[in-house]
């Protein structure tokens, strides 16, 4: 009956802010009571992990985009290769041959990930340029092929390797794939070459190449469903790959998708929870039943959100490895991932490995650092609700549980810690106490109306601190 209740109140409010708010969005509750509990164990561990790794690492470029035939910033070509795009292209996927992280030790990001406060991963797989992180029978363009150096190594099958690591510490687990492949010919057909990032061809002329398409994506992913262990998030990327019917009206749709690219989602859906019961399939940017979490994108949303929704942001400026990447401080990340749980989501932050198989010592040094804030003020973030009723102000931004709400003000660098705090805050409960997290002391404070000023031990408290967690208890 709580499940019941708690879909019917899901689907009123989404609809009510749809309409308040003009949302082109509509959320679509899943019917499978297995996913709707998956979907809440997830929102309660809300910080992850995302890794974008391939073969383009060695090139220190960003990942797949340098092959699109688009006039965009992100898809320029780079080095000896870069005036001819067939050139290039050929020269791009003889990286396979090359490609050979031998550093690479998955059981090491997992305890550095874990000791962050990270709690699931998602792993990219496959990404758009079609070269396989796994042991896909489907295709010989992968790290396991006799070709890549690296398919001598006990650990060659990648995403397993991840897999398992992580779910070792506890993880849930996540495969990032692309729907688009830009090296197999049922996409990028040689007969027409490729103007842009959709399918060279039209799906409706040439039927037969394009339901080989559709085999070939449903046979990848069923391998990773059945092959991989456990796994609790099927991360569909490309969101162009997709039917008409479900294409928005914006510019930005209009101007990327050409032709009806229907890969048949209902199907491969289906086919995944019958190896893996409950998982959640989100199928990004393209709404409906197979979204089942929202993903912003290196952004976060403006106002309390009522649905399931990640941002997804990097630890450095790119998805992939760039040397000498310029590193988000810990203090950027904490003040992003407070945030975001303030306003009902999840922060999936990425790493890139480098073509050795390691992270730059600067993400290990930026984990370590959020976890240790982290572990201090965990209480605040995992299983913590946000309120549309409590919005940020200023630096102060808001979660709660049961009987209390925790009021979380982001200090800037080097900011002096204050002998008095004050808030607007609208309380429905008699305050207990009020205490910092980390600290036993309870706190004097003041009510005057809606102002609560609160009188903190400013001696007492780390200078360094990231934010303060001022824990408020009711009766």
């Amino acid at each position: 009956m709580k499940k019941l209740l708690f879909v019917i109140a899901l689907f009123i409010s989404v609809s009510l802010f749809a309409q308040e708010h003009n949302a082109s969005l509509q959320y679509t509750v899943p019917s499978d009571k297995l996913v709707q509990a998956k979907i809440q164990e997830w929102r309660k561990i809300k910080f992850g992990l995302l890794m974008h790794w391939g073969t383009y690492s060695q090139w220190g470029v960003v990942e797949s985009w340098s092959l699109c035939p688009e006039d965009e910033g992100w898809t320029q070509r780079k080095g000896p290769f870069a005036k001819d795009w067939f050139g290039y292209k050929q020269a791009y996927e003889n990286l396979q041959t090359t490609f050979n992280p031998v550093k690479f030790n998955p059981s090491k990001w997992a305890q550095a990930a874990k000791n962050a406060g990270m709690k699931y991963v998602v792993f990219t797989t496959k990404h758009h340029d079609g070269f396989c992180m796994f042991d896909t029978k489907q295709t010989d363009y992968k790290i396991t092929s006799v070709k890549s150096p690296f398919s001598k190594n006990p650990k060659a099958n990648v995403a397993k390797e991840v897999f398992n690591a992580f779910r070792a510490q506890g993880f849930m687990t996540g495969a990032y794939f692309s729907k688009p492949d830009w090296n197999t010919p049922d996409y990028w057909w040689k007969y027409f070459p490729p103007k842009d990032r959709n399918v060279s061809y039209d799906p409706k002329k040439y039927p037969e190449r394009w339901n080989a398409f559709k085999k070939f994506t449903y046979n990848q992913i069923e391998e990773l469903m059945s092959d991989y262990g456990k796994v609790d998030i099927l991360w569909l990327d490309g969101g162009w790959v997709r039917p008409y019917s479900s294409i928005d009206t914006s510019v930005e749709w209009q101007r990327t998708i050409s032709h009806n690219q229907d890969i048949d989602m209902g199907n491969i859906a289906a086919m995944a929870r019958t190896h893996q019961p409950g998982l959640m399939v989100v199928d990004r940017t393209v709404h409906g039943e197979f979204e089942n979490y929202v993903t912003p994108e290196q952004q976060v949303p403006a106002t309390y959100l009522p649905y399931p929704w990640e941002s997804c942001m990097t630890l450095g400026n790119s998805w992939s490895y760039v040397p000498n990447d310029q590193y988000k401080s810990s203090r950027k990340v904490i003040h992003l991932l407070t945030e975001i749980v303030s306003k009902n989501g999840n922060l999936l932050l990425n790493i890139g490995p480098g073509p050795d198989g390691e992270w730059d010592p600067n993400a290990y040094a930026r984990l370590e650092q959020i976890g240790k804030w982290i572990n201090i003020n965990g209480e605040a973030i995992y299983d913590a609700d946000a309120d549309p009723a409590l919005p940020g102000q200023g630096k102060w931004v808001f979660t709660k549980k049961q009987n209390c709400i925790y009021a979380i003000y982001q200090l800037a660098e080097k900011e002096a810690i204050a002998e008095t705090y004050s808030l607007n805050i609208k309380l429905y409960h008699p305050i207990k106490e009020i205490q910092i997290l980390g600290m036993d002391q309870k706190l004097n404070y003041k009510q005057d109306n809606n102002n609560l000023i609160i009188t903190a031990p400013s001696s007492k408290i780390n200078a360094n601190t990231e934010a303060l967690v001022f824990k408020i208890s009711f009766n």
